[in-house]
């Protein structure tokens, strides 16, 4: 029996009455119909706003990180439900992996950097502090809290699982809940993944929404707390961008939408070197993978007119022996196109391409799927187009055909390359294959300008990269121009597009208090009882100690250079030590750090469990023989990761600022130290090794 799909709307499941048949692409037989209900969209974004945003910041950053987590979990427990419905979209298990794989992947990346760089609060900030005024009692910083609004995303039929995920996690984790609109034509795959993320209970109710369908009057329901991202064609980003309301409101909008990439082949690579095969591999592969529907495909190739019949040949071969028909099928290696109509828009731009491009490999080259039924299906040949006069030559530029097609594009000289490339007027990636490193500095800045991503791809990187057409969780996703000028993934700064960046200005005990983060000028904390001595829940922001003092002799550089092994002259030739701008012998940089450490650390066993780490490290002044130096160890921030230890002693990550000053009261060195600080009750025997 088809199913009906229902959107996901204040709470519950809607939709009962049968609207639009969606075939599968395989056979062409219906494998889900759209709802005909309208929806109340005037709902869903009061349920967003008095529902999931209340519940989404009654959890902190470490808590929705530990959420997206536990979800990605679950979606891999349960992702062959996801393949098996997958299959009707064309796709191939490979493709499906990128897809649904890839969208788990993506949940676990930002649950990382979310437990990672994240702190244990609702208050992002974005430092340093700065000194405003000559006495240290103003400052100014900037935070980044969570925007309270709503964001829309608005998905591309490609990736169902991917396109929806990769949106979702950073948008959880700055707090913002969402309502996820996909491409109708692969709607039902999207409908079994969010409904698989309801049922497990590990989403705050109102945090996710979904609508099958036409989204209404939603966008005319936003205001400027909110934040709308699309992925699709560019025409269809130009008419977003302008609706009234998101103008009149300065509602955010983000889009990534598709273009026209390129991969160029360097002038230095020969048909006889490994990177000509790379080159040939990357192009066939971003035409067959997902049958050529990503945003990122390689539509354009352009290579040296002199190695053009070389490249066309060997993509010929490639090509020619690709398998396609039914993903069932352990032959295949390339599916369908998403839908019918995708495959009637295809044909329609290869037409348009064919008037001013010749036929490489096509159709009538044997083209004919295997399986039952396909003759039904939405199957197009891998296309290879030959443009030998690009320059002159717009719709090769222009068009883009969302399938399994490129052109190849002959250049005379690597100028000329670049400006093949800058008329794609805006890219996601690019691609350079090249085995000079000085083609790689000379190119790479000038196309970086028209570019969201470009892969430089040789021999010593092959065996590792992800491929021109992956985009990863860890770099950005976008590119200017044509591609939509907007940003997503790259890292944390995918979550930082969620929140407000504000400006703070006051006092530095007030700025530690917004932030949750000790600034020097602060109001301290001082007692009796050393701050090493505190279990984590007891340790307040501020809290410090001042060390007593210790004057460095010539035994200590010495006995510090032969423990070390650092005889730098600076520490041992007295005359080459006074000619320089120092003017005499200084002590060894660490050795004034771990002279610091020992006036600060409380030896004995206690709530410190280890120093794992060292930040912003500088050395401000030199330390002679015969300074005198102390230290003030200082809380500055804690972050609660809510984790235990293999026996199960809870812990939290702190970090201390240490200022280490001389007898004049000058800063000689300055740094922040981190460590792992035991919870009250877990322990009383914990270590304190540093």
């Amino acid at each position: 029996m088809t199913t009906t799909l229902q959107s996901y709307i204040g709470g519950r499941w809607i939709g009962q009455e049968a609207a639009q048949e969606l075939r599968s692409a395989i056979n062409g037989q219906v494998v889900a119909r759209t709802h005909a209900e309208a929806i109340d969209f005037g709902e869903a974004v009061a349920h967003a706003r008095d529902k999931g945003l209340p519940a989404l910041l009654a959890l902190d950053f470490q808590q929705r990180a530990e959420r997206l987590k536990a979800m990605a979990k679950y979606l891999a427990q349960n992702k062959e439900k996801l393949y098996a419905i997958s299959a009707h979209t064309g796709a191939t298990r490979a493709d499906s992996w990128v897809d649904i794989e890839g969208g788990a992947g993506t949940l676990v990346a930002y649950a990382g950097m979310g437990s990672n760089e994240l702190p244990s609060g609702n208050v992002v900030h974005e430092g340093p502090a700065i000194p405003l005024g000559k006495k240290g009692g103003f400052a100014g910083t900037h935070i980044l809290v969570p925007r309270q609004g709503l964001a829309v995303h608005i998905n591309a039929f490609n990736f169902p699982v991917w396109g929806l995920l990769e949106k979702f996690a950073p948008c959880f984790l700055a707090g913002m809940p969402c309502i996820g609109k996909p491409a109708t034509a692969t709607s039902y795959l999207t409908e079994a993944l969010v409904r698989l993320m309801n049922e497990s209970g590990i989403l705050p109710e109102g945090s996710l929404q979904l609508v099958v369908g036409s989204t209404g009057d939603l966008l005319d329901r936003l205001d400027g707390r909110d934040i709308v991202t699309f992925t699709g064609s560019a025409d269809t980003a130009a008419k977003l961008r302008v609706n009234p309301n998101i103008v009149r409101n300065s509602v955010g909008f983000n889009a990534e939408a598709d273009s026209l990439n390129c991969a160029i082949l360097a002038p230095d690579v020969t048909p006889d070197d490994e990177e000509f095969d790379l080159f040939v591999k990357e192009v066939a592969r971003e035409m067959t993978v997902k049958a050529g529907q990503k945003c990122t495909a390689i539509r354009r190739a352009i290579v040296p007119r002199q190695h053009l019949d070389a490249v066309a040949e060997r993509l010929r071969a490639r090509l020619a022996k690709t398998v396609i028909g039914d993903p069932s099928r352990e032959e295949v290696r390339m599916g369908a196109l998403a839908s019918h109509a995708q495959r009637s828009d295809v044909a329609e731009r290869v037409a348009e391409l064919m008037k001013v491009a010749e036929l490489v490999y096509g159709e009538r080259d044997g083209f004919a799927p295997v399986g039952e039924g396909v003759g039904e299906g939405a199957f197009f040949a891998p296309t290879l187009l030959l443009s030998r006069d690009p320059l002159t030559h717009d719709a090769v530029h222009d068009v883009e055909a969302f399938g399994p097609v490129s052109t190849l594009m002959p250049y005379d000289g690597i100028e000329e390359a670049v400006a093949l490339a800058a008329r794609g007027r805006g890219s996601l990636v690019g691609t350079l294959v090249t085995r000079d490193a000085a083609t790689a500095a000379k190119v790479v800045p000038q196309v970086a300008a028209l570019h969201g991503r470009i892969l430089v791809l040789d021999r010593e990187a092959a065996g590792e990269s992800t491929g021109h057409g992956s985009p990863l969780p860890q770099l950005k996703h976008g590119g200017p121009g044509r591609a939509g000028g907007g940003e997503e993934l790259g890292g944390v700064r995918a979550v930082k597009h969620y929140l407000q960046r504000t400006a703070v200005q006051g006092s530095p005990s007030m700025i530690a208090a917004i932030t949750g983060e000790y600034m020097r000028g602060a109001k301290l904390n001082e007692s009796e009882l050393h701050p090493f001595r505190k279990h984590f829940e007891d340790l307040q922001i501020g809290d410090s100690l001042l060390t007593h003092r210790r004057t460095v002799g010539e035994a200590d550089i010495v006995a510090f250079g032969g423990i070390s092994g650092d005889y730098f002259y600076m520490h041992f030739d007295e005359i080459a030590a006074a000619e320089s701008p120092f003017g005499k012998r200084i002590a060894h940089g660490y050795f004034v750090l771990s002279a610091a450490a020992g006036l600060f650390v409380s030896p004995a066993p206690g709530p410190v469990l280890a120093n794992y780490g060292l930040d912003t490290l500088r050395f401000v002044k030199p330390v002679g023989i015969g300074d005198t130096i102390r230290a003030r160890l200082t809380c500055k921030r804690k972050i609660d990761r809510n984790r235990k230890d293999a026996n199960g002693v809870g812990q939290g990550v702190v970090a201390w600022d240490v200022e280490v000053t001389n007898q004049h009261g000058e800063l000689v060195a300055s740094y922040d130290i981190l460590t792992l600080v035991a919870k009250r009750g877990s322990t009383d025997n914990a270590g304190a090794s540093q």
